[in-house]
């Protein structure tokens, strides 16, 4: 009891943060590299993004999600059990995806991490085979969501909030998934995967120098390229309020979320005040909505609420699940 009596103690000073500027070099091809030296630990990292606009599949709805699945199981030079056992022997961590990639591990293995996800990234095994595979792993997903009240909360918010032609209101579904090929795939990869709009950001122990000469190496046979650039006319809110209803008698809980379309870039003056509010409002367990419809109330397990910046058109979200 004395304990809970001590006043709480006062916060220290705030910590300096050293965030370290990059050096700087763009390839022929278009790829842009920013390497930051960063000797505090023998470890490095490496992460490649293709800076493309979102775009909509459409019909075809699922051919970046086969892309994704598929990028990075093994290479035309290794094959898929190699590539994964190399990866585990040198204790690194190599993810794929269909707009990048990303590495990291200890520093004395730079040089063939960087290697591997290079291969993986420009060389990768697009088989029918693993295009059946992945194939069926994403419609037994899809399946096991069917009842799912959150999964369906998530595809009636999107495209309600954005429309259903729109890249952000569109969603995934077996038919559309029927309808990607694999020849679909690799048009995508060649179309969207180019080096026009990429980065590769490079972090840790490693020596400028020696980056360029790796990244020159590895990176320099690829075919320049940049994906194409399609608009779409931002969402706008509804004139009025709205209430939408989605009727599954299989529900425990109700899925209640309260969406307002959001324009909030990086840049804009209310970009950190605005982030702040939203972590005061929902950001967490000492949130006001969770203070409230939980600790106070007990009506639900949690409420938040989400906000980001975006380059693009986004939202701000209050979600919660009640009976």
């Amino acid at each position: 009891m004395q304990a809970q009596d001590r006043p709480q103690p006062k916060p220290g000073p705030s910590p300096t943060v050293n965030v370290g500027k990059p050096e700087t070099f763009t390839l022929k091809n278009g790829l842009k590299v920013l390497v930051v030296e960063n000797t505090k630990l023998p470890r490095v990292s490496y992460t490649l993004t293709m800076d493309n606009a979102p775009y909509a599949e459409g019909s075809k709805k699922g051919v970046s999600d086969m892309l994704s699945a598929m990028i990075g199981n093994g290479t035309q030079k290794i094959s898929k059990d190699a590539f994964n056992e190399e990866i585990d022997y040198l204790g690194a961590s190599i993810n794929f995806w269909g707009s990048g990639a990303s590495g990291s591990g200890l520093s004395k293995y730079s040089t063939r991490i960087l290697e591997i996800m290079a291969d993986g990234a420009l060389n990768p095994l697009l088989t029918q085979e693993e295009f059946d595979k992945e194939k069926a792993k994403i419609i037994e997903g899809l399946k096991a969501d069917e009842k799912s009240v959150p999964s369906v909360a998530a595809r009636v918010k999107n495209v309600l909030t954005y429309g259903k032609n729109h890249p952000a209101g569109e969603y995934l579904s077996e038919a559309t998934l029927n309808n990607v090929t694999l020849a679909d795939v690799k048009e995508n990869y060649s179309t969207y995967f180019t080096p026009g709009n990429a980065y590769l950001v490079v972090v840790g122990d490693v020596k400028t120098k020696d980056v360029k000469k790796q990244v020159e190496k590895l990176f320099g046979n690829w075919k320049k390229g940049i994906a194409p650039n399609v608009s779409y006319s931002d969402p706008k809110d509804v004139q009025y309020s709205q209430i939408n209803f989605v009727d599954m008698p299989n529900a425990v809980q109700s899925e209640i979320s309260v969406v307002n379309v959001t324009n909030l870039k990086m840049t804009d003056k209310e970009y950190f005040a605005t982030l702040l509010a939203n972590q005061i409002l929902g950001g967490g367990g000492e949130g006001r909505l969770f203070l409230n419809l939980r600790e106070k109330h007990g009506w639900t397990y949690g409420a938040y609420s989400r906000i980001a910046g975006n380059k693009y058109v986004g939202d701000f979200t209050s979600s919660t699940s009640v009976r």
